[in-house]
């Protein structure tokens, strides 16, 4: 198994581009599936979860061809097999975005229960409890969802609770089910409103995205389209987050700042230095030791819960305390236990984190419990005294693209060893 050994110590300076995001390029891929023709997409990050992602359309028949300018072309308009077998499901939530896609296009689907980071209950009863009320019939059998409809019907549909994939599945299914559809209470992110932007791109009547409420006016079929992927911006602030601990001055390239206003927000708070563009965001760290910044953690427009861990790290070094409070997942603070083992003082009551900020942290032996904690893992590498060594690293491949490339680029001292 992979590790990374970071020396910590050295304060980043220079220019980084973000790769395109992948939470909006997985439901993007799984889209194609509503598609009679071809779609290109462009500025796919080259991640673990979305070459899982195009094996598991593979499997099912899709045609998928890389170009000379690394675009990808796929091909779904006649599938083979509507089936998400556990082997590929396992080890990507992400995978039950197939659902939807294929009820809508096919009347079946037949989707293991998907896996992924150990960070909480995400559960999908929110994807078949709308499926149901458009017209889906649902089993739970033998470990996989077997759905069926001989044709999706429109519904008024409320989510009981905002969910990000739940939206995103539903909204696909809806732009092929007869009638109109109205989504309450539907997830805010941006990526909602990169996959609609898509869809619409491909024939899709979408409206509302990015809002509370999402109408979605059924359409026979959908065409084909190019599309180009957005810059990730849980990679951005991760870039920058890096720069607070380690006292750096970097530019992060190709991402919109309004996608991470709270973000901003926060790094300002503790005492760091923000311009931007239309399309970059500069940080700069004069302080030896950050300001605390207290977080809650919230869906979008909020502050993210995928930054959370990152900014354990700023407040494990700074100079007071803070508190942090997880509303979006129960169970990830798992990377604190680790943080401790490398000289932080942070104790965990339920949802809730306080932290003592200390002079010095030190490198350790650390081990990664999923993507996001893998990233604090690093970045307490990078600003810690001494040598720290990342097991398990395949989560932080899931989500990030060369991380190591990007950040010794930036100044960073980070090797991958051989497993």
């Amino acid at each position: 198994m992979e590790k990374l050994l970071i020396k910590g110590g050295n304060s980043l300076t220079g220019n980084v581009t973000c790769s395109g995001a992948k939470n909006a390029a997985l439901p993007m891929i799984a889209s194609t599936i509503l598609c009679d023709e071809k779609v290109v997409l462009k500025n796919l990050p080259y991640l673990q979860d979305i070459t899982t992602m195009f094996e598991l359309l593979g499997s099912m028949g899709s045609e998928i061809m890389l170009d000379e300018n690394m675009n990808f072309t796929i091909c779904s308009d006649n599938l083979s097999d509507i089936e998400a077998r556990y082997e590929l499901v396992k080890t990507m939530r992400a995978s039950i975005l197939v659902l939807g896609p294929l009820v809508a296009k096919y009347g079946k689907a037949r989707i293991a229960l998907p896996g992924g980071c150990a960070i909480g209950s995400r559960p999908v009863n929110y994807h078949l409890d709308a499926l149901k009320q458009m017209g889906a019939k649902i089993v739970l059998k033998n470990g996989y969802i077997e759905a069926s409809a001989k044709k999706l019907s429109a519904a008024n549909i409320r989510f009981e609770g905002v969910t990000v994939t739940g939206t995103e599945n539903i909204m696909m299914a809806a732009t092929l089910a007869k009638g109109t559809s109205v989504l309450t209470n539907v997830a805010k992110e941006p990526e909602i409103i990169d996959l609609a932007d898509m869809l619409i791109s491909m024939g899709a009547k979408i409206h509302g995205a990015g809002s509370d409420e999402i109408t979605i006016e059924g359409v026979k079929n959908l065409k084909g389209t190019e599309f180009y992927i957005p810059a990730d911006r849980i990679e951005a602030g991760t870039y920058l987050a890096a720069a607070a601990v380690t006292k750096g001055d970097i530019t992060v390239n190709g991402i919109n700042p309004d996608r991470l206003m709270k973000v901003i927000d926060k790094l300002k708070g503790t005492g760091a230095k923000l311009d931007f563009t239309e399309n970059s965001i500069s940080i700069s760290m004069k302080r030896d030791h950050p300001k605390p910044v207290d977080i809650t953690t919230a869906p979008f427009p909020e502050f993210p819960t995928d930054m959370q861990a990152q900014f354990s790290v700023i407040n494990a070094i700074s100079d007071g305390t803070s508190n942090i409070y997880e509303t979006v997942f129960e169970n990830r603070f798992m990377h604190i236990l680790e943080l401790n083992r490398m000289g932080c003082d942070i104790n965990v009551q339920g949802n809730h984190a306080t932290i003592k900020g200390v002079k010095s942290i030190y490198g350790a032996e650390v081990m990664a419990t999923d993507l996001r904690a893998s990233a604090s893992l690093i970045l307490a590498g990078l600003c810690a005294k001494g040598e720290t060594v990342v097991d398990r690293i395949y989560h932080i491949d899931r989500g990030y693209e060369r991380i190591e490339e990007k950040l010794n680029y930036l100044g960073a001292n980070i090797i991958r060893l051989p497993s």
